[in-house]
């Protein structure tokens, strides 16, 4: 007598996609018909190190020509604040990541004897554990309470905790992840969280030859390529996604006129992509958008400036004249 085992059908277990505002980012950014993903999700644990990894990378310019600004010009700055704000005052960064650059004024506001509290803004609570643990050491005397989540819910948070006089750190050319549209509207959103008086430092990276700009964008190790599929990877891991990494690459190109250098991510070939039960498709050579670097003039900036509520009070540049660091008051 001949038995046959009974033929077990195994079908995938979707597991419920978590409630969370990277999975409904995520999801709606592949649904829409140019398909789309947030660049401030970048940045896991993985994401934080390739960072680190591109600030370091000689063709990505913008990080080494802020770095010169607050390395050289922090007294300068504190002069500045202090002129405008002569009490007690709340300093609050917006994306801090590491605090390389801003350390230097951190440094020079306490040996001005200048009382304030420093409220680090982050989205990875990564950065923000790293920065309570190795700040204090690296500032002594430093009053610090880090907030991880998004700017503007942070911002309110910090105002809640105090309602001293607030100066806004946006550096890192951070402005430049909008269109001119969003850059306007941010702007507008942030003065409407300040009080009179208030003071804002953006950086701004400046427009000059476009291949110095493309080179930071597409450098020659490869960082930028794999700082954009990381978060394909981050998707896998954290929404059950099944992305072929390899089966995508990085573009990037500059637009001298619009001052827009954008990064995409192209299908290598036609496939499909399962995010719990969503399918999503690809044709060959589709691209996911995946990041704006705006490039501004000085005339754009004080534009801005005047256009969302604010007053310029004085520009920062970097030896070369690529970079500034504006400071506008409310």
């Amino acid at each position: 007598m001949i038995t046959t085992k009974p033929v077990m059908t195994c079908f995938p277990v979707t597991s419920p996609l978590p409630q969370s505002a990277f999975c409904r980012d995520v999801m709606k950014g592949l649904s829409a018909p140019q398909k789309k993903l947030d660049s401030k999700y970048f940045y896991d644990a993985v994401g934080d190190r390739l960072f680190q990894d591109l600030m370091n990378c000689k063709d990505y310019y913008p990080t080494q020509c802020e770095l010169d600004i607050l390395s050289h010009q922090q007294s300068q700055i504190a002069q500045v604040i202090q002129q405008h704000l002569p009490g007690a005052f709340d300093l609050v960064e917006l994306g801090a990541g590491d605090a390389t650059k801003s350390v230097h004024l951190l440094h020079q506001l306490i040996d001005n004897g200048n009382d304030y509290t420093y409220y680090p803004i982050d989205i990875s609570s990564n950065v923000i554990a790293q920065l309570e643990q190795e700040l204090p050491l690296r500032v002594p005397g430093l009053h610090m309470q880090g907030l991880q989540g998004e700017y503007f819910n942070m911002l309110e948070a910090a105002s809640e905790r105090s309602n001293r006089s607030k100066v806004v750190l946006f550096m890192g050319a951070n402005i430049g992840n909008f269109t001119r549209e969003e850059a306007r509207s941010f702007c507008k959103d942030l003065r409407a969280r300040l009080q009179p008086g208030d003071l804002v430092m953006i950086g701004f990276d400046l427009k000059k030859h476009p291949l110095i700009i493309l080179n930071a964008y597409n450098d020659q190790q490869g960082i930028t390529r794999a700082f954009n599929l990381n978060l394909l990877t981050r998707i896998n891991r954290e929404l059950g996604a099944d992305f072929n990494v390899d089966a995508f690459t990085h573009y990037a190109y500059y637009d001298p006129i619009s001052g827009a250098c954008k990064s995409f991510l192209v299908s290598l070939e036609a496939q499909r992509v399962h995010i719990g039960e969503r399918v999503f498709r690809f044709k060959q050579d589709e691209c996911i958008d995946m990041e704006i670097s705006l490039k501004y003039n000085q005339e754009e900036i004080n534009q801005l400036a005047a256009d969302s509520g604010f007053m310029p009070v004085q520009d920062f540049y970097d030896e070369k004249k690529w970079f500034v660091d504006c400071i506008w008051k409310v």
